[in-house]
């Protein structure tokens, strides 16, 4: 399985978050990455400064025939059309596009799989559970669940934004 995870705090040119995640998974189908299936949008506070926008958050299961590298690239290529700029780390952002994991591979990298901090991001764990539920990570072989149930509880603070419905 492979898992990517999405989120936006700032608009682009497509729209606001919620909008250009979705456009964001039609760009990747477009790109020879077939969405098998996708999360509930999730609201979640921006870290470290929580004065910035509430990021929009969502996990995608996709199928490719591209390797880690290649669908890495493919992913940065989306981010820039849709007007990211990497700055400062943690820093607001219109698009981001993380390779979580790529069926079950443990590598250094680039990219290093699985994501070096997925395990303790609700926003990618949450979103996970929703289309994965009983996924394990690749390292210490915890469920999805277990890794939520871990979580210190200041840093589970998301939610299901239902009034965004599904992503396609």
């Amino acid at each position: 399985m492979i898992v990517i995870a999405l989120g936006a705090n700032l608009s682009s040119a497509i729209g606001a978050p919620h909008e250009t995640l979705r456009a964001a998974l039609a760009r990747l189908a477009q790109s020879g990455v077939e969405i098998v299936a996708a999360s509930p949008l999730y609201r979640s506070e921006a870290w470290p400064d929580q004065t910035d926008p509430p990021f929009i958050n969502a996990v995608a299961i996709v199928r490719t025939e591209l390797s880690p590298a290649a669908l890495m690239a493919t992913l940065h290529d989306i981010e820039k059309s849709f007007g990211r700029k990497r700055s400062a780390p943690n820093a607001p952002r219109s698009l981001d596009l993380d390779l979580i994991d790529y069926d079950g591979r443990v590598e250094v990298g680039p990219p290093v799989l699985p994501h070096p901090r997925m395990a303790t991001r609700a926003f990618v764990l949450v979103p996970l559970a929703n289309v994965a539920p009983g996924w394990r990570h690749p390292v210490s072989s915890k469920t999805v669940e277990e890794l939520i149930a871990a979580l210190p509880r200041e840093t589970a603070s998301i939610y299901e934004l239902s009034v965004f419905g599904r992503a396609p």
